[in-house]
């Protein structure tokens, strides 16, 4: 395959994206073929592991990647298998988040597929095995999250890109690993200690702080970096990306939220209302309750992180964010930071191949219904 050239002005269109997904797509699935071949080593019993990582990787928006590969065509960088091989390891790593954060959530879904740790559990029960299916299933996904973040280095690390470039972009992928951990656990931090004692402000900061650090620097603005870093983009550029970055990395996590609420389960593939059953504590959710007037608040309270709720408690508890102007804000706050996002891009130093597929990703990320 010839590298289209990054100054053309067909590059950075929606065609183009798509070529990049399907050759991310295939540079997986040869990479998961090696750790296929490595494993065999131990035997056939081990295989669940990699085909539930498989399974994973298959879908997705390759945002990810696609951040990485623009972050460094906005430095003037050209295109290559290297660079797609590179940003595979966004997807790597961000297959890892998802294992890890359904077996936190204890979530039962993912894409429209049993979670990693679910379809290893059925596995145990289908096969009589001794002990509990449950800590069974739990085990594995850890350990096949684990491998992902294996599989995310070494993809890096031996991607084909110049020691000099890998070298550039590796402290912000490191920095990304480890913040997203961090990240991770600011939020099962936040969960634990409640919100009862804060006011409307104090929530909403709260909510947006786990935003920043659980979802929007590791889903854009760092894959850019990383991406920039390695081409040599200037002060300047960088810290354009960086505010594009920060704005629609929380807008994507805002509309995320939003659907988890109100998404049509057979287009995200999760369950409609989790989020509540869950008792998830976003800015939907601190708006809803400092709207609400005080029957419909506590209405709320009542049904509001309650594994139990059947559908009509879900509808219920919709109706208040409705009625509260919750909804309303919140779409609000998606579109400002869609327009500060698309702002950011004004910058003369980044490349226009890069800026045209970054102007087309605002869309993807804040107008999107899975």
């Amino acid at each position: 395959m010839t590298p289209p050239d990054p100054s053309s002005d067909t590059v950075g269109t929606a065609v183009d994206l798509d070529r990049v997904r399907a050759r991310v797509q295939a540079a997986l699935d040869a990479e998961l073929a090696a750790q296929r071949r490595v494993l065999a080593e131990i035997g056939d019993d081990v295989m669940p592991l990699i085909d539930a990582v498989a399974s994973l990787v298959r879908g997705g928006k390759r945002l990810r990647a696609l951040f990485l590969h623009l972050g460094y065509l906005s430095a003037g960088g050209a295109d290559s298998d290297a660079l797609v091989r590179a940003a595979c390891a966004m997807e790597m790593f961000q297959a890892a988040a998802l294992i890890h954060d359904d077996v936190m959530d204890d979530s039962d879904t993912r894409r429209g597929m049993p979670a990693a740790h679910r379809r290893l559990a059925h596995q145990h029960d289908r096969s009589g095995w001794a002990g509990d299916p449950d800590r069974f299933g739990v085990a594995g996904a850890i350990l096949a999250g684990d491998l992902c973040l294996t599989w995310a280095d070494r993809l890096y690390a031996t991607s084909g890109l110049s020691a000099a470039e890998l070298e550039r972009g590796r402290e912000w992928f490191d920095r990304m690993r480890t913040q997203l951990m961090g990240g991770q656990f600011l939020d099962v931090l936040e969960s634990a200690r409640g919100w009862a004692d804060l006011s409307t402000g104090e929530r909403i900061d709260s909510a947006r702080r786990v935003i920043r650090f659980k979802s929007a620097k590791y889903t854009i603005e760092y894959p850019l970096l990383i991406g920039a870093h390695a081409a040599g983009l200037g002060e300047e550029g960088l810290a354009s990306l960086s505010a594009y970055g920060l704005a629609l990395g929380e807008a994507f996590q805002l509309r995320d939220d939003v659907l988890g609420v109100f998404g049509d389960p057979q287009v995200t593939g999760k369950p409609a209302g989790d989020d509540l059953r869950e008792g998830k504590r976003t800015v939907l959710v601190a708006h809803a309750v400092a709207g609400a007037d005080e029957q419909a608040a506590k209405e709320f309270a009542a049904g509001f992180g309650r594994p139990d709720l059947d559908e009509g408690g879900v509808d219920r508890l919709r109706a208040v964010i409705v009625d509260s102007g919750a909804l309303a804000r919140t779409e609000q706050l998606i579109s400002e930071q869609a327009a500060t996002a698309r702002a950011a891009l004004a910058e003369d130093s980044l490349a226009a191949a890069g800026r045209r597929g970054l102007e087309a990703l605002v869309g993807l990320c804040t107008d999107r219904t899975t």
